[in-house]
């Protein structure tokens, strides 16, 4: 192996394994909708995690790998449920990109069979998380959303494909601007900075990964009762570094996810959970008392307890209880987004 794809595999094993320590675990991200990677408290805090842990330059290509291999499976998955995707009469699952991205078609700036675009992200979501979270930025700071732009166009298009920013909010320049070229032309360039990206897009080997965990779309609708953002098929906790989601599959089990954070090295740096009682029906004895205990282990750990998922019976038991969450929310999503932006809150009293 050569000494530059020897580095550039050290610097792939350090991402991973920092992502990790931090407590993103990839099939937790995984399993994860794309809208919550655009909420603006998850992707500050993202970017403050990384940028912190990793250093600039290896922060921005773990973002644009996040982002890419996000954009890849949504254009996946409208591909795999056309009628969807086109608003026609047959039940789908696929939804449009999340991103909003307004695209124009350069015809000339393509060699023949090439691709080329210029755009922008109007709303500039992620330059203003960064803003908030972290100040300004020294360069052009939308890895997600240049990997996001990438992942989709390259499914749409079947072809291998990098979006580059090329002025950004962030800086303090008036929009969030980009190119969109094919792989081929790109490495024609010869533009460092452009091949750094491309070392961090190993194509390929991304595709294979969104095939094999991009699950074809339910030949019948989903339950009503399933629950959203998470895989409901599956009551696992979900860790993304200071937030662990924990579905109530019993006052039991909730109550031993719980108490990972004081065992698990992953949990430690949780400081706040989210207990999802989606579906689950409670009663004012036994159920309630072990949502006092729950309440009472997080407090007791030093974090702060959200509940979503209430059905009109929860919300009656959890009014009744002595020791209350923090914060009550009916939408899985929405409860995840209040974590961050507690967590981000917390870190920033620190």
């Amino acid at each position: 192996m050569s000494s530059s794809r020897a580095k550039r595999s050290a610097a792939a094993a350090t991402r991973e394994s920092a992502l990790e320590a931090l407590g993103f675990d990839p099939d937790a991200l995984w399993v994860r909708d794309a809208g919550l990677l655009f909420d603006p408290h998850f992707l500050g805090a993202l970017h403050g995690e990384l940028l912190e842990e990793l250093g600039r330059e290896e922060a921005q290509a773990t973002l644009l790998q996040i982002g890419f291999l996000q954009g890849l499976r949504e254009s996946q998955r409208v591909l795999d449920d056309p009628p969807a995707s086109r608003g026609g009469g047959e039940t789908g699952s696929a939804r449009s990109a999340p991103l909003a991205i307004q695209l124009r078609v350069q015809p000339a700036e393509a060699a023949p069979g090439g691709v080329a675009f210029e755009g922008s992200w109007p709303e500039r979501g992620e330059a203003s998380a960064r803003l908030a979270s972290i100040g300004v930025a020294g360069g052009n700071a939308c890895a997600v959303s240049a990997g996001f732009t990438s992942g989709w166009l390259s499914g749409m298009l079947d072809t291998d494909v990098l979006a580059v920013e090329t002025s950004c909010a962030a800086t303090g320049a008036p929009a969030c601007r980009f190119v969109v070229r094919d792989v081929e032309t790109w490495r024609a360039a010869g533009d460092a900075s452009v091949q750094a990206a491309l070392d961090a897009l190993p194509y390929s080997a991304l595709r294979e990964i969104v095939l094999e965990r991009t699950q074809p779309p339910a030949p019948t609708p989903a339950p009503a009762a399933e629950r959203p953002g998470l895989d409901a098929g599956h009551a696992v906790v979900h860790i993304w570094g200071p937030v662990m989601v924990v579905p109530w599959s019993g006052p039991d089990e909730a109550q031993a996810a719980v108490e990972l954070l004081g065992r698990d090295p992953g949990a430690r740096e949780v400081s706040v959970i989210v207990l999802d009682l989606t579906g689950a029906a409670l009663d004012e004895g036994f159920d309630a008392a072990a949502l006092e205990r729950i309440v009472e282990t997080v407090e007791a750990r030093g974090a702060e307890l959200l509940v979503a998922g209430v059905s009109p019976l929860a919300e009656e038991v959890l009014a009744g209880l002595e020791r209350r969450p923090i914060g009550v929310h009916k939408d899985l999503d929405h409860a995840v987004a209040a974590a961050f932006q507690i967590a981000e809150a917390q870190r920033r009293a620190l």
